[in-house]
């Protein structure tokens, strides 16, 4: 009896792509595709943010055992407006690398480093985007880095960039992502064990030719599909320590931004927040959720370790999200409250014609490598990783005292607010009881409501308000506000808290 719900799962898997894919559609686009892997193109837009074609490498280098594995060099970029830093412009210290990655063929790993505006005891941050496949330079350029690009290809600073309160890391991770490549399609990553290694080993090396910030305190923070990298790269780091494998990192904490986490429970909130919303009918919520219980059916046996259950439990599940937006029309999935324009939902074409630039190239070391904001191929190497749980290493950093953030936009349809609430909310851990218990408190930035807290211990989640799934750049000056807060310990605006001792 208990193969039985196996085959029946496999039998449906067959029939539901064709049965999606001939359903009428008045966007193509967003049809549900009939293969696997040719559907990298259309469901990249899921959790990625621009499509795009990157291939690993295509010359051939020639391995150098005595040239350093990190190279890095000190970028003098021009930046138009004022910094506001009492440190010159000239000292700034800004940094673009390349690490090759030490357990790996030929991988390199590109990142930024933007040492801080305010002082070099800040926190160290690292910033990883999601896709999978897709760079930190979304996030760099247009949410939390040091700067913008104006459309005569300017750089502007952002008075809310994330180096006024940290020195911040944006890597370009798994390797193909961005500008990081390898001539060897071996250093393929399609799990977060590798994924997990490669940062680790990077840290190592980035620490080492930095180390005057190794005693400062260490954050790993992201966003979207970084909900699978972070965690798993907080346990990679914890363990290191533990175990006293290399440099001790003082890993203090990490924070996801609209992140898939938990998917079991994540995908079971897409059909309840759409209703929610007014973005469905009730009669369609009924039908989709229907689908549900295949798809947590699938994510069961997946478990952590399966491949074809994995990927099987990829399209079912991913056709929930496929339904809704087959009823919804023209939004953006990121941010409900606007159409999707275009085939990418926003425009950031600037980007890849700034960093595509020979100048540009030239500055960051970089060659004649092409720049693409988001690959096909690590998404598509990455399936079955997808439907994996990497809430389940969290609580064991949360006994130890790491600091965890989960922080949700609420017009996000793609990693929205209630299914991230959800998985936290049933997260089972010694504090459990008492953060179900917290109330829910205002977050407050200039003594304006700007989001919804609920707080206790080393646990935080915070829905923010007027915000879509890139927080930092709908809500830039609260999203700065959050990260100076938590790293210091409380999220509650410091009026608030003295008011309270007052009283």
């Amino acid at each position: 009896m208990e193969s039985r719900p196996r085959h029946y799962f496999f039998f449906l898997v067959l029939l539901l792509p064709a049965s999606l894919s001939s359903s009428s559609n008045p966007n193509p686009r967003r049809a549900y595709p009939r293969n696997l892997f040719r559907s990298a193109e259309s469901l990249i837009r899921d959790l990625n943010l621009l499509p795009g074609i990157q291939q690993l490498g295509a010359e051939i280098e020639v391995k150098d055992p005595l040239s350093p594995r990190l190279v890095e060099r000190r970028l003098d970029l021009r930046i138009l407006g004022e910094s506001g830093s009492e440190i010159p412009v000239e000292q700034l210290g800004h940094h673009a690398g390349y690490y090759r990655l030490e357990h790996t063929h030929a991988a390199k790993m590109f990142y930024f480093f933007f040492e801080s505006r305010g002082s070099s005891s800040d926190p160290v941050v690292i910033w990883l985007s999601g896709g999978p496949g897709c760079s930190s330079e979304l996030a760099l350029f247009y949410e939390n880095g040091p700067f913008k690009i104006a459309d005569n290809m300017s750089l502007i600073w952002n008075d809310y960039g994330w180096d006024k309160v940290s020195n911040i890391i944006f890597v370009d991770q798994p390797t193909g992502t961005g500008f990081s490549y390898s001539t060897d399609i071996r250093d393929l990553r399609y799990g977060e064990k590798g994924v997990s290694d490669d940062l680790y080993d990077f840290l190592q090396a980035f620490f080492k030719e930095h180390s005057h910030f190794l005693k400062n305190d260490f954050y790993i923070t992201g966003e979207s599909y970084a909900g699978h990298y972070i965690p798993a790269a907080a346990e990679r780091i914890y363990r290191g320590n533990k175990e006293k494998e290399g440099l001790q990192l003082n890993l203090k904490g990490f924070a996801i931004g609209n992140g898939l986490t938990d998917p079991a429970i994540q995908y079971g909130a897409y059909a309840d927040y759409a209703l929610e919303m007014g973005i469905i009918s009730q009669r369609a919520h009924t039908s989709i959720t229907k689908i549900y219980p295949l798809c947590e059916l699938g994510i069961k046996l997946c478990g952590s370790s399966g491949v074809i259950s994995c990927a099987a439990s990829y399209v079912v599940c991913n056709s929930i999200f496929t339904s809704i937006l087959l009823l919804a029309g023209n939004i953006n999935y990121y941010d409900i409250r606007k159409e999707c324009e275009g085939s990418l939902c926003y425009d950031f074409s600037n980007m890849e014609k700034f960093l595509n630039q020979d100048s540009v190239r030239n500055a960051l070391g970089v060659g004649n490598r092409k720049f693409v904001s988001c690959s096909p191929l690590v998404y598509e190497a990455m399936v079955t990783d997808w439907m994996k749980n990497f809430e389940v290493g969290i609580p064991a950093l949360l006994e130890d005292g790491i600091q965890l953030l989960i922080y949700a936009g609420e017009y996000d349809l793609i990693c929205n607010w209630l299914g991230n609430v959800r998985w936290v909310n049933s997260m089972e851990w010694s504090g459990s009881q008492l953060f179900n218990e917290a109330p829910l408190a205002p977050f407050t930035v200039d003594s304006k409501e700007a989001g919804v807290l609920k707080t206790s211990g080393p646990l935080s989640f915070l829905k923010m308000l007027d915000a879509g799934h890139m927080v930092p750049m709908d809500q830039p000056k609260a999203a700065l506000e959050m990260l100076r807060r938590w790293m210091k310990g409380s999220l509650i605006e410091e009026q608030y808290i003295t008011a309270a001792a007052v009283m």
